[in-house]
């Protein structure tokens, strides 16, 4: 089995286990057999390393370019073999081979870039992580987003929190969240956000129609609602993405933060992406604004990531780090799409 066919393959299990059964099947056949064009195949040879989800996502970025043409109406004859359609396994193969020749050079441009999700229901458990960092610190929010793509996740508060019993979030939310929740109640604490800006290598304006297609490309076919939800998001404009390096970008907004507000810095399922001197400049640059911090003056860092155990606990490690005193609480998982939130913080001990 090549590299590309196993990151095939893990993607198929990867989508199965997050609900979506038609992306499952479609990386299956591609996995068994994928029928790229000359150029598709040049760009995929270029990569090298791990291939699969927890790292380039090479399986994701080809699904996405196929999606685009289905949702851009380029390709008719893939669009009839895509949900809601329920064809065979042959029909199906026989579309994408079609797709894949028709539009080598499409795909293969569309792959350069890594998968822009911005998935919303991930502020789910951003919602939950800023009302415990806001319950420590009385104070406005800055809101700082590390790989924010379209910046749909800067705006969690404009989003509910639908919770057993009750819901958090304005009267008149954009969309509201309701994950299984499992645990204990997060603080019902709702923090002001004064000011919000995000970072990405390649930001996406959700007003730009090419830009929208391309984050709504990276939604799973079968799943409908994720594009509604991404669209109503999208409504709301974009909150400021600035094109640059993310740590470049994050070292001079750490100094630039103003006094009497809670700096709050986010990332979810971008860290991964980083290489391993990245991170460890990152992490030390953060601890070094910590020491920095007041009580006039605090900072949090809030992060959805992986930690390598999806096949164990499963999801995402949700931490908040907060500053003064480097205080870190484990607050639980969550799934990497916010189906579910498994809430295990004991916020009473500290």
């Amino acid at each position: 089995m090549t590299p590309l066919a196993r990151a095939f393959a893990e993607q198929a299990e990867s989508c199965g286990r997050l609900g979506s059964p038609f992306m499952a099947r479609l990386c299956g056949l591609l996995s068994g057999q994928m029928p790229a064009g000359p150029a598709l195949t040049e760009v995929c040879a270029g990569f090298s390393g791990d291939l699969g989800p927890a790292a380039a996502s090479l399986p994701l970025r080809i699904a996405g370019g196929l999606h685009a043409l289905v949702l851009s109406g380029r390709d008719p004859a893939l669009a009839a073999a895509y949900p809601p359609a329920n064809v065979s396994d042959a029909t199906l193969t026989a579309a994408l081979a079609g797709a894949m020749a028709a539009h080598d050079r499409f795909l293969a441009s569309w792959i350069a870039s890594p998968p822009q999700t911005n998935e919303i229901r991930r502020s789910a458990a951003l919602i939950a992580g800023a009302a415990v960092a806001a319950s420590r610190f009385a104070l406005p929010v800055v809101l700082s987003e590390l790989g924010a793509s379209g910046g749909l996740n800067l705006w969690w508060d404009r989003y509910a929190l639908a919770l057993p019993g009750r819901t958090d979030g304005p009267d008149r939310p954009v969309v509201v969240l309701a994950p299984d929740w499992h645990g204990p109640l997060p603080p019902s604490t709702r923090p002001h956000v004064a000011q919000r800006r995000g970072v990405d290598l390649m930001p996406l304006d959700p007003g730009d129609p090419a830009d929208a297609l391309r984050l709504a490309a990276f939604l799973w076919p079968d799943q409908p609602q994720r594009l509604e939800m991404t669209r109503r998001a999208a409504a709301l404009g974009s909150p400021g993405i600035d094109r640059a390096d993310a740590l470049d970008w994050l070292e001079r907004r750490l100094h630039s933060a103003p006094q009497g507000h809670l700096h709050l810095v986010q990332n979810t399922v971008v860290w991964q992406y980083l290489p391993a001197p990245a991170q460890a400049r990152g992490a030390a640059m953060m601890a070094a604004a910590g020491a920095r911090a007041t009580a006039a003056r605090p900072l949090a860092w809030l992060q959805m990531e992986s930690d390598g155990n999806a096949h164990g606990a499963g999801g995402a490690a949700l931490t908040l780090r907060l500053w003064p005193g480097d205080v870190t609480l484990s607050l639980g998982r969550a799934d990497f799409h916010g189906r579910w939130i498994d809430w295990t913080a004991d916020l009473s001990q500290t």
